[in-house]
């Protein structure tokens, strides 16, 4: 694709870096193939192709955002499937993260969204905040209809019946290995995942543990930055990396570090581009030795090779999480595990495509939200399966909230199967 940015506008990293990405692109279109909302609304608008042309133009003239690019880009769920179909490479994820970070700074949104926006940036991230809002979502639920927004009632049903009490597991502390130790890891905890589900880390532990890890969980480490990235706020999704960073780093040079286990796909994505996020920062090079030490759980436990069987032969239905096929590109490493503890594994049909949480966006577009978590419930039930699995928090509370079958982490099943407790949801 042809460009026509100004030298002066390249000596910005960002429109350098989205100049590169344009440039890179031959307008095919395969990427309209996979892309969630242009198979819902068939705008080429709301595709990627389409959402790149308005991006360039947006960026190229320097102007501010208007309303049309702004409903166009806010409806991109970031699934990043279009980066794997993409013959040529574009990496989408930095161009739309950067029209996201220009948006924020150029765009005035109605008080509405400004007000909903900046609730979520300012609990959904921070544990103790969560937990008192889904208690006051779930004393909220019975008066639910009377809501006028939408998005306030999909805030309100997003709430699980029942909030777990807080895991002191999570607190910053070091878990000895049982028997030999092989290595020593950092957990990253997550925020939203220690209000929603403490079973995730609990059973992480164990099982890292078990398997000869000793499990650091940093003090200082928090939220990764995902959400706040992804809302275009730049600052805070940068200050909260950057202190996961220095938490990180003070970790490894005190007594050393083999990795970065996350089990939060969504974070995994995000904190394995630190290196690209602070690249012209005085972080730069500890944000690079972050970035490449950080794995999926699933991808530490294919180098443990953990020995178990499955304690019941559970027909699985394995859900990938986008951030995990399409932004970490890990796609046979959970389903090899559950196979190798015996469990038997089915796959929906279109298991490219997005189950609509993404983060706030089963929040912020309730309605494309909920025609994707209805397509991706009943590609799953069509499977019969016993129980579903899936790598990513987000990801089991959208589809847990439309189905009656069980879901866990993938974690959790291989826990179990390696000699820990029976998951709380089966």
């Amino acid at each position: 694709m042809q460009t026509f940015f100004t030298h002066e506008q390249l000596k910005d990293p960002g429109l350098a870096r989205a100049n590169e990405i344009l440039r890179s692109c031959v307008h095919c279109g395969m990427c309209t193939a996979t892309c969630p909302t242009y198979q819902i609304l068939g705008d080429e608008l709301d595709s990627p192709r389409g959402r790149i042309y308005l991006i360039k133009e947006m960026l190229e003239s320097g102007r501010p955002a208007d309303e049309k690019v702004v409903r166009h880009v806010d409806r991109c769920l970031s699934c990043l499937a279009c980066m794997t179909t993409c013959p040529s490479g574009v990496h989408y994820m930095h161009l739309v993260d950067q029209a996201r970070a220009h948006i924020e700074k150029t765009y005035r949104r109605p008080w509405r969204d400004r007000a909903l926006r900046w609730v979520l940036a300012k609990v959904i991230p921070h544990p103790r905040r969560f937990r008192l809002a889904l208690l006051g979502a779930k004393i909220a639920r019975p008066f639910a209809r009377l809501l006028p927004d939408a998005r306030l009632r999909a805030m309100v049903a997003m709430a699980p019946k029942q909030v777990p009490p807080v895991s002191r597991n999570d607190d910053p502390q070091v878990f000895a290995p049982k028997g030999a130790p092989r290595m020593r890891v950092a957990l990253l905890t997550g925020c939203a995942q220690k209000a929603l589900n403490t079973d995730i880390n609990d059973a992480t532990i164990r099982l890292l543990t078990r398997h000869g890890c000793e499990v650091v969980v940093a003090n200082g480490a928090g939220c990764c930055g995902a959400l706040t990235h992804h809302m275009g706020r730049e600052e805070e999704a940068h200050g909260s990396a950057a202190t996961n960073i220095r938490a990180w780093m003070a970790e490894k040079r005190a007594g050393g570090l083999d990795a970065i286990v996350i089990n939060t796909s969504g974070c995994g994505t995000t904190v394995k581009d630190y290196g690209h996020m602070f690249r012209t920062s005085d972080l730069a090079s500890d944000a690079a030795e972050v970035a490449g030490l950080a794995c999926d759980i699933s991808e530490l436990l294919v180098r443990l090779a953990p020995e178990g069987r499955a304690p019941e032969p559970l027909r699985v239905a394995y859900h990938a999480a986008c951030s995990l096929q399409h932004g970490q590109k890990v796609k046979s490493a959970p389903k090899d595990l559950l196979r190798a503890m015996g469990f038997e594994v089915v796959e929906p049909a279109d298991s490219h495509l997005c189950c609509g949480s993404a983060g706030t966006y089963n929040l912020l577009q309730p309605v494309l939200s909920a025609e994707l978590k209805r397509r991706k419930v009943e590609t799953l039930e069509r499977r019969a399966p016993q129980v579903i699995a899936a790598g990513n928090i987000g990801c089991m509370m959208q589809i847990g909230s439309g189905t009656q079958i069980p879901v866990v982490h993938t974690v959790e099943l291989i826990d179990w199967a390696t000699g820990g407790p029976r998951p709380r949801a089966l």
